[in-house]
């Protein structure tokens, strides 16, 4: 049953599961969860899009950063934090991660999680990127932190023998007479013990299904990434915040102006080492911008970027790190050598050309501070949930981080308040689904009115193409992965699009063209987002000293009798 009255058109649940807790998404937010609730005793069950190891967190380059270095303190992370989210960030929620984030990082080296250390001393080699002001920026592999994060959380879930079903995409949340999270549908793409349409019965269920990037042509996520999280959400009832705060990643490698799809990223961490950002005559254009120049905020790197562009009449900047020499690309960006290379360009002997392309959902579902949402029993943590953390943009390599330390807190929570699944049933009325080719449609309406760049014109004119789009949605078109994964795709963009038309200001990774400058009298407020039954969108604003809400218990609490 839907807090909409709405779900994605599909055939009913040839299969169930029972468990006590299904946590949908394979990166660090889901794995940790995962393992800290089987750790104590819950039966819990992995659902994710592909395979166990290829949740998104695989593809982070730079790092997970914690006050970890001698003389760091979680006080200077938090200020570094702030700074970055302009205003919107809630302070509480900002806090509770750069404290308990260190101790975090160390739980997570003990699950067996290795980063690079100095070979004299043992001791963490740490970097910085943009918006630090100190080195505490800790890697793995070089530029592979997240593959290395993911490998020690799979081999450690798989080592526990916690349920994991592959090739699944989630559909729609079950509720309870009580409307309290029952369980899910999902449909396990042909693969497995599983196939089909089946139901997972679970009295606690967490959202950590990852980012929206493919809502736009170009981004850094990979394909499976497509909204369903806060899809699922929205018609479950919940609320959502500052989907408008979609951070552009300032250099991802520019493939030509036709490239659609995942583009490969050039980390953050590069430009802590010491690259320059340079025009077509070589000129540091973000030298006197602002005082940490390459390394400042990303929004604020995209959008000198983006001007530096159109100053010059010209589709990409260069990103020279010429001076780093054969060596240290080789050993401490082996990744990012290897996608410039096989792209025919060497970062040792030329500039490597960059542009923005999206990258990373700074709002996403509610929360508050245990990662409960508006729905009871349903959870969200990682990039798919809008804890408060990141504000208006969110500073770099601050995301693993808060995958780590509110998963701990969402476990924490389900233990202390677990129930079992009451019955759950999918409610009758089925949303239309669009044909699957709209998902091109969707992705180049966002691209032209909804990117770096925005004004009411432009955001206005992708509304009536989404709304033209949503139009030829109909009964009839056949029910499938990729019909709902675009139908998905068209909902999280009219959030986006309604999100921004009502932010009447520029902040963070929000642009306004139109409306060129920070309001903190009218703005310093979140806008939040529920879906009404007749599919029309309900837009609000709440003041940041209500952020992140005090939301009901998720469960009564687990009898000691």
């Amino acid at each position: 049953m839907s807090g909409s009255g709405i779900r994605l058109a599909a055939p009913g649940p040839g299969w169930s599961v029972d468990a006590d807790v299904v946590v949908i998404g394979s990166g660090v937010a889901g794995l940790t969860v995962a393992l800290r609730c089987a750790a104590g005793g819950a039966n819990v069950a992995v659902v994710t899009k592909a395979l166990l190891d290829d949740g998104s967190t695989r593809w982070a380059q730079g790092g997970i950063a914690a006050a970890l270095g001698e003389g760091d303190t979680p006080e200077q992370h938090l200020d570094d934090t702030l700074v970055a989210g302009v205003g919107l960030c809630d302070e509480e929620a900002v806090r509770t991660l750069v404290t308990e984030g260190p101790d975090a990082v160390r739980r997570l080296i003990g699950t067996g999680a290795r980063f690079d250390t100095d070979a004299a001393t043992g001791e963490i080699l740490l970097t910085r990127e943009g918006g630090h002001h100190r080195h505490r920026i800790a890697h793995a592999g070089g530029d592979a932190t997240g593959a290395e994060i993911s490998r020690a959380l799979v081999a450690a879930v798989r080592d526990a023998g916690i349920r994991v079903i592959e090739h699944a995409l989630v559909l729609d949340l079950l509720k309870d007479a009580a409307g309290r999270a029952a369980g899910l549908l999902l449909h396990v793409m042909g693969e497995g013990q599983h196939d089909g349409v089946g139901a997972v019965r679970a009295g606690a269920v967490v959202l950590a299904t990852g980012g929206m990037g493919q809502v736009f042509s170009a981004t850094t996520n990979p394909s499976v990434s497509t909204g369903d999280g806060v899809a699922l959400a929205l018609r479950a009832g919940a609320e959502v915040s500052d989907l408008e705060f979609v951070q552009f990643h300032p250099t991802v490698l520019w493939l030509g102006p036709d490239a659609e799809g995942q583009q490969p990223l050039v980390s953050e961490a590069v430009r802590g080492e010491g690259a320059h950002l340079v025009d077509a005559d070589g000129v540091r254009f973000m030298a006197g911008q602002h005082e940490l120049a390459e390394l400042a905020p990303r929004d604020i790197v995209a959008k000198g970027i983006m001007r530096r562009m159109r100053e010059t009449g010209t589709e990409h900047m260069y990103l020279d790190a010429r001076h780093f020499g054969a060596a240290m690309w080789a050993e401490r960006f082996p990744t990012i050598l290897a996608a410039c290379r096989t792209h025919g360009i060497d970062p040792v002997t030329e500039p490597i050309p960059v542009a923005p392309a999206a990258h990373y959902a700074s709002g996403g579902v509610r929360t508050d501070l245990r990662g409960r949402t508006t729905v009871p029993g349903l959870y969200a943590c990682g990039e798919v949930a809008c804890t408060g953390v990141h504000g208006a943009n969110r500073l770099a390599s601050n995301s693993l981080l808060e995958g780590l330390v509110f998963a701990e807190r969402i476990a924490a929570d389900i233990g202390a308040s677990h129930r079992p699944a009451g019955e759950g049933v999918p409610v009758a009325e089925t949303e239309r689904l669009v044909a699957p080719e709209t998902r091109f449609a969707v992705q180049r309406a966002m691209t032209a009115g909804a990117g770096v760049l925005r004004s009411r014109e432009s955001l206005t004119r992708a509304a009536a193409e989404l709304a033209r789009i949503e139009e030829t949605a109909d009964k009839a078109v056949e029910p499938g992965t990729d019909a709902w994964e675009a139908t998905n795709l068209l909902l999280v963009a009219r959030v986006l699009v309604a999100a921004a038309l009502h932010r009447e200001e520029t902040r963070g990774s929000h642009w306004r063209e139109d409306r060129p400058d920070r309001d903190d009298a009218a703005w310093r407020r979140h806008v939040l987002v529920t879906l009404r039954p007749d599919r029309t969108l309900a837009v609000s604003t709440t003041e940041t000293a209500a952020f992140p809400p005090a939301f009901p218990p998720s469960a009564a609490p687990r009898s000691t009798a």
